[in-house]
This record gives C-alpha cells, structure tokens and sequence, in this order.
C-alpha cells in the first residue's frame, strides 16, 4: 500500500485571537473506507478533513454540507458527484471537486478501481 502524506500550514494568530496552532504532517493510510484527518478545534481553527476510499460500486451517501463549504482532492479512481437538483458530474483523478454551503450531495465510485480522495470541509465565511 502505497503512503502519502498531506501537509497543512496556517497563519499565526495575533497573540490576542484563539489559541497557537501547529502546522501538521499526516499520514494518508486508512484500512477503512473513511478516516478522520483533521477533527477541527482544537486541532484547526474549525477545518475538518478525511481519507476516503471507496470500492467499485460504493457510494458516501447523501448528506448536506450544511454551514460549510466542502472541497474533494480526488487522488485516484473514477466516479460521479451527484448534486441534488442537478446533473451528475463525472469526474477521474487528478481533480479538486467544490461544493458550496448548504447543499446535499453524495459521491460515488463507477470506476474499475478503488476511488480516493481527501475532503476539506470549514465554515462559510459570514456574508
């Protein structure tokens, strides 16, 4: 199984905002379909992220990204995005996939092999 790692680095805050962060380096090894990368606070300022892998036929499952807006690095593998409300969007490694605040969604692999991918997901900014 090959290893790869993903590296996250982040601003200083000023001495008066929340608490120093740590810049990480992660391992992307995960034995299951779905492993939590980062977890949010305290760990980030509110960032959340994860490995998938799914094998041929499987899916997420739907699900809303509710008051956050969600990003898939698509790192191997084929399948759809599957928006509600719109058209299915196939996709094939190398791509980055966005979807905005507040929309439900599921991601499928229709490909031959296993499809992975890390999601980002953080808070919408405030408008």
């Amino acid at each position: 199984m090959k290893t790869l790692t993903l590296v996250f680095c982040g601003l200083s805050p000023l001495a008066s905002q929340a608490p120093t962060r740590q810049a990480l380096v992660l391992a992307l090894e995960c034995p299951g379909g779905d492993c939590t990368l980062l977890e949010g606070a305290p760990q980030t300022a509110g960032m959340r992220s994860g490995f998938v892998r799914l094998k041929p036929g499987e899916s997420v499952g739907w699900h809303s990204t509710g008051q956050n807006e969600e990003s898939l690095v698509i790192l191997h593998g084929a399948g759809d995005a599957l928006i509600a409300g719109q058209a299915k969007r196939s996709f094939a490694a190398p791509r980055l996939l966005y979807i905005p605040p507040a929309t439900r969604h599921n991601v499928e692999n229709t490909g031959h092999e296993v499809l992975e991918y890390v999601y980002v997901v953080a808070p919408a900014a405030e408008k």
